[in-house]
């Protein structure tokens, strides 16, 4: 069984959760990774994606819309611009974020941009994947 570790969140508006955790699956930029007690020390962006917080009383699914992480000794800090309970997830703001980055594509005019726009949407449309299930 995993030792349980110090996990917050935290969204521009205020603490979302701070509780002891035994695993957090990231959804980092460079694809999702598991943090248990004693992970490396590590700071990640996060791309959007879907947060699995780990617990004795179960799983908590929560939508992120990027951010960072950062793990430390005393534990993992997630920074992020958004979050939502999956639960919570209204499909019409999903599909709103998606539209959204599909006119960033469109109306990107040099190819960082539009590499960027679409790395997004495709992100994006990965999340309405996950959520569908």
């Amino acid at each position: 069984m995993a030792e349980p570790f110090q996990f917050e969140l935290v969204s521009p508006e205020k603490l979302l959760m701070s509780d002891v955790v035994d695993q957090v699956v990231v959804p980092g930029s460079e694809g999702y990774f598991t943090v248990l007690k004693g992970h490396a020390p590590t700071m990640s962006t996060m791309r959007p994606g879907v947060l699995e917080v780990n617990q004795s009383g179960g799983t908590l699914r929560i939508f992120v819309r990027g951010g960072f992480a950062d793990v430390t000794p005393a534990g993992l800090t997630v920074l992020a611009e958004q979050a939502v309970p999956v639960e919570d997830i209204d499909d019409q703001l999903l599909a709103g974020e998606v539209k959204n980055a599909e006119e960033d594509v469109a109306d990107a005019k040099d190819p960082e941009r539009k590499a960027a726009a679409e790395l997004k949407l495709n992100q994006l449309r990965e999340v309405q994947a996950i959520l569908a299930r």
